[in-house]
């Protein structure tokens, strides 16, 4: 579950790195812009909600365990 967890959140910044690309690069030279950041972005949206539900529905079915903080022994 662990590895989900992390290729979820690589694949996250990829996404709002391609978009940081299209932003820089789209419309120059005279060209039209293209709605690539606009998927890019919204991609990463998807991925964040697909994270997050991964994450909830992992917890629902006992495969991951919250830890938190021990306050006193």
């Amino acid at each position: 579950m662990k590895f989900i967890i992390a290729f979820g959140f690589i694949g996250i910044l990829g996404a709002l790195a391609m978009a940081g690309v299209f932003m820089l690069r789209d419309g120059r030279d005279g060209k039209p812009k293209t709605g690539n950041m606009m998927r890019a972005l919204a991609l990463r949206v998807a991925l964040s909600v697909l994270l997050f539900a991964c994450i909830l529905i992992s917890y629902w079915a006992g495969w991951i365990q919250p830890t938190g903080i021990p306050l006193a022994k």
